[in-house]
């Protein structure tokens, strides 16, 4: 069954070059996101990254699949192991000097409804932080130093 994607927006006070920084070089995203080995904001670029809830590891396995330099960055997201395949989508918008971040994660319903780890609220919760506080702290923390 289809549901709708999980969509949060947030605006942060800092330059879209800034966010589009934060979202796209791999030291930064250590930084608010998640330690990735390798990461290179390109179409068909692979990448990976481990996370945990409660003592539970999961591998991400992800990949890019649309770059609009400075406006767009859409990236396939599965689990290891596990059945399901979702989008997540990141969309920065130049709202006078400032940036509005629009994330989408669709396909979450993909995922095995027996993993409460999978359930849709671990997502909003999840998202709520990384977007919402992680990095908005991130890009606001020091607006002169790029």
């Amino acid at each position: 069954m289809k549901t709708d994607p999980f969509v949060i927006e947030r605006i942060y006070n800092a330059p879209v070059e800034k966010v589009w920084k934060a979202i796209t070089d791999k030291g930064q995203m250590k930084e608010w996101y998640f330690d990735i080995d390798a990461f290179k904001p390109e179409v068909g670029f692979e990448f990976q990254f481990e996370g945990s809830n409660e003592g539970r590891c999961y591998l991400h396995k992800c990949k890019i699949t649309e770059v609009i330099v400075g406006k767009k960055l859409q990236y396939s997201w599965r689990y290891d192991g596990y059945e399901g395949n979702s989008l997540v989508t990141f969309e920065l918008f130049d709202e006078a000097g400032k940036t509005r971040l629009k994330l989408t994660h669709d396909g979450i319903e993909t995922f095995p409804t027996d993993k409460p780890d999978f359930a849709k609220k671990n997502f909003v919760m999840g998202w709520t932080q990384l977007i919402g506080t992680l990095l908005k702290e991130f890009v606001e923390k020091s607006i002169a130093v790029k």
